[in-house]
């Protein structure tokens, strides 16, 4: 008589499956929605903690494997879910189907902040994810421009304002409700209670992830975001600069102060790729002269070459990490055409897809998700 694999069977096989980041089986964690068994067809349903998981291919293909080696089994299905845990601190009274709230924050401007904030919206979108931005730099409100968005937002019959959306991304900014040539004048006070009425008084409804965008420095809408609504945490931005990390430095303080958790630090600008041809000249070494100094490098078999150029020097956010204690999350080099995905409203995750840049957003985004899913896995079930 053939052996026939039983549901305690698959189950028992998918316990080799451990989470990389919460260093636990899947079984236990509560992740198989589904395990059926029924004439050697397996039928099996993983719900991850994040659809921008990035081992979400790697986890299926081992499960696959798994269950076809168990007797009996002539076909197997399995199937990826995620679904974005809610944050366990205290029900928000403002924005309250959000579930993450998080910080994209920088010490000093002119770092690319809000160039971060939207492609790493528009990589978790592009997952599946529910994704918001909130801009909060009234002084330089640059969202609208970054993701092609202009007019005026409608209301509900509530009055609450409905977000613009674009790139399957709802937004709100204080860029919809100025003319474009108005300055914001404003004092502390006055920062706090928008930033109150962007989460209370906007129909964000259901959202995975809510990213805002802060002004530069350490000021009232860092304090005031950080007083109004419990934030899973922070990403910083920072360029190799010294300046830069030095001022990042201070933001680090300042939500170590707060109690804010940092998840870690994107550096941006990280270098300039320089490519080239040298004619007749396969598997040469070449030597480029800039205003560095000499970079060398060597030509591959039709006497191509491509170096890095560190135009703002190098190693700023991995000293800052191991300083304090958390993780890189990319380095993002200088190209023309993130500044020019801005400039035109599509940012470069979605323009160029395929290019250095969006795949390096494409992993930051993955990580600032394993990040919050980290965060949040001591809530998760634990299952016998």
């Amino acid at each position: 008589m053939t052996a026939t694999a039983t549901k305690d069977d698959v189950l028992d096989a998918l316990r080799q499956i451990i989470d990389p980041d919460l260093g636990r089986d899947i079984v236990s964690l509560g992740f198989i929605t589904k395990s059926a068994v029924c004439d050697g067809l397996v039928d099996v349903i993983i719900n991850l903690t994040t659809p921008a998981c990035p081992v979400k291919d790697k986890m299926k293909a081992q499960a696959e494997g798994l269950l076809r080696a168990l007797p009996g089994v002539t076909k197997v299905k399995v199937e990826m879910t995620a679904e974005v845990r809610g944050s366990q601190k205290p029900a928000r009274s403002l924005a309250p189907g959000v579930r993450h709230i998080v910080a994209v924050s920088s010490g000093k401007g002119g770092v690319g902040k809000s160039t971060v904030t939207v492609n790493l919206a528009v990589a978790l979108a592009r997952t599946g994810a529910r994704v918001g931005v909130m801009d909060s730099d009234v002084y330089g409100p640059d969202i609208p421009m970054m993701m092609g968005l202009v007019g005026q937002p409608e209301t509900t019959a509530e009055r609450q304002l409905i977000p613009k959306q674009r790139h399957g991304v709802a937004t709100m900014s204080i860029g919809y409700l100025l003319a474009d040539d108005k300055p914001v004048v404003w004092r502390g006070p006055m920062v706090h209670k928008l930033i109150e009425q962007f989460l209370g008084d906007v129909a964000w409804g259901e959202l995975d992830y809510l990213l805002v965008d802060m002004p530069p420095g350490t000021g009232d809408a860092q304090l005031s975001l950080a007083q109004i609504v419990p934030l899973t945490g922070v990403v910083l931005v920072t360029t190799p600069q010294a300046v830069s990390t030095f001022d990042v430095g201070k933001a680090i303080g300042m939500f170590n102060q707060v109690k804010v958790p940092i998840l870690g630090i994107v550096e941006n600008m990280a270098g300039y790729s320089v490519e080239g041809v040298v004619e007749g000249a396969p598997s040469r070494r070449v030597v480029l002269r800039t205003g560095l100094g000499e970079v060398e490098t060597t030509t591959d078999a039709e006497g191509r070459f491509q170096v890095t150029v560190d135009v703002f020097g190098k190693g700023g956010a991995e000293a800052l990490a191991k300083r304090h204690g958390f993780p890189v999350l990319g380095r993002v080099p200088l190209n023309p055409a993130v500044r020019l995905g801005g400039d035109a409203g599509d940012p470069v995750t979605l323009a160029a897809p395929d290019s250095i840049e969006a795949r390096i957003f494409a992993e930051i985004a993955g990580r600032v998700a394993q990040r919050v899913a980290i965060r949040e896995h001591a809530s998760l079930p634990i299952l016998e």
